[in-house]
């Protein structure tokens, strides 16, 4: 199993950064596939309909409670391999089967084998997120090492994300190809993408156990007792909030780029390349002022900025791309700096909850804010198809409907991300968990780990089992 190449000062070295953080690769260019291309591919060029919102939104509420059975199950794994290093190795060739069948689905495909696929697919991306965040908060222990290393992640992720959008602008210039054309070209990608990236990452990344793996048994009580305290509460309402917000304008963005700004499909992929590849900027930037103001200060001022850039869109003029090209990459930058905060300051009070209670419970955690991720996904898609229904727009019809139901989709498209991200950052004023709190936490842990290390080293020798942590005096 490879070492942990460091540097002097303790954190990882930027090659086991970025290699580990290969593996968001495919999720963050999937994530955004979903979000952007599939809606429109399904309901315009598969005849589903607009019922395709109803349809993602019933299979992301039937998903959601297999995220925190997974990290349970994380939680308690104990191989020669790692603890998560063995489950991404299992949801690679899930993932690869759902993408094959949803991308090249055939016209006139039935809503059953679509929601089938789908649920397989967020199976596996379940599998490989949780994996790769939980063991991300192992890797990086420090305050300020757990904002660089999902700033790479997050920096990283962005290429794969503006892989995505560009492969329309490619495939519609080179051969010509339709919207359906892409985006079947966009899942060949896809599949391609996931065990080269992933597969790299796991090959070239150590991965250490913590200390308290286990707990004897999880009952509903203790999975109340977590979900009710006051920063996770903190993080799974702003982690769906800040969610929703840019979830609901992908799911609208082709839409109102071509009925309300006159812009070109290839056009509006391109200027969300552009919002996409802000994130090589924000995502690093955000993480530098997450360690010099905190971490829940940064995600306040991001989401402050994001709402009022994306209130300029529509003062630029209709059918001129080029205007807002300065105002897309902003919104991406802040836009990175949603994850980048979150999925820190999860890591963090992950060390918090495992100093208290004695036992390691980064996993569930993680499957937590996945599952809030998953229900804004639902949301976001039900939510502004239904607004679509309602208002009477029609997607096939696209710049040809009328002004009343393009004035509509105008407001859709601005005031419900601006509602939620706003909310997002409300959600942490009054956060007390700062750097200097933290590093004392980090200090305690260090010292009661230690303790374990010894008997640790001599079950690795022997193969013996080992036994789960003493609950702390201090629980």
């Amino acid at each position: 199993m490879p070492k942990a190449p460091r540097t002097d000062a303790g954190r990882l070295s930027i090659f086991s950064a970025l290699a580990f953080a290969c593996a968001y690769l495919p999720f963050a260019a999937l994530n955004t596939s979903v979000a952007v291309q599939l809606p429109p591919f399904f309901s315009k060029d598969l005849g589903v309909g607009l019922a395709v919102g109803g349809l993602f939104g019933l299979v992301r509420l039937i998903d959601i409670p297999i995220d925190p059975a997974l990290g349970l199950m994380m939680d308690r794994t104990r191989t020669p391999f790692g603890r998560y290093r063995p489950w991404i190795i299992v949801g690679i060739p899930i993932l690869m089967l759902a993408l094959y069948m949803l991308y090249q689905a055939p016209v006139g495909v039935t809503r059953g084998t679509l929601m089938i696929w789908l649920l397989v697919m967020y199976l596996g991306t379940s599998i490989l997120v949780l994996g790769v965040n939980s063991w991300a908060s192992s890797l990086a222990s420090t305050y300020q090492d757990r904002s660089r290393i999902f700033g790479i992640m997050s920096a990283l992720g962005v290429a794969g994300s503006a892989t995505v959008m560009l492969i329309p602008v490619v495939v519609g210039r080179v051969s010509g190809g339709g919207e359906a054309a892409s985006v079947r070209a966009v899942g060949w990608f896809l599949a391609g993408l996931a065990p080269i990236a992933i597969g790299f990452a796991v090959l070239n990344t150590p991965e250490r156990i913590v200390g308290g793996a286990h707990a004897a048994r999880f009952t509903l009580r203790d999975y109340l007792s977590l979900v009710t305290r006051p920063n996770v509460l903190r993080i799974l309402a702003a982690d769906l909030a800040v969610t929703l917000g840019p979830g609901w304008m992908a799911a609208l963005y082709i839409f109102y780029w071509e009925a309300s700004r006159r812009v070109s499909f290839g056009m509006s992929n391109l200027l969300l390349v552009i919002y996409i590849l802000a994130g090589l900027v924000g995502a690093p930037v955000t993480a530098l002022l997450a360690n010099r103001i905190g971490k829940h200060r940064a995600l306040i001022v991001s989401t402050t900025l994001y709402s009022l850039f994306l209130i300029i869109i529509p003062l630029t003029p209709k059918g001129a791309w080029i205007p807002s090209v300065p105002i897309m990459f902003c919104l991406g930058a802040f836009a990175a700096g949603f994850v980048v905060t979150i999925r820190a300051i999860t890591a963090d009070v992950g060390d918090e909850i495992r100093l208290e209670k004695g036992s390691h419970q980064m996993g569930l955690l993680y499957a937590l804010t996945s599952a809030t991720s998953k229900v804004a996904g639902a949301f976001s898609i039900t939510f502004t198809f239904k607004v679509l229904q309602m208002i009477g727009y029609d997607p096939k019809l696209g710049p040809a409907n009328g002004p009343a139901q393009i004035h509509g989709l105008e407001l859709a498209f601005i005031v419900g991300p601006i509602f939620f991200v706003m909310a997002g950052g409300a959600c942490f004023l009054g956060y007390k968990l700062t750097a200097d709190k933290h590093a004392d936490i980090r200090r305690q842990l260090d010292e009661r780990d230690a303790v374990y290390a010894e008997p640790a080293a001599v079950e690795a020798a022997t193969g013996g089992a080992m036994e789960p942590l003493a609950t702390p005096p201090n629980a």
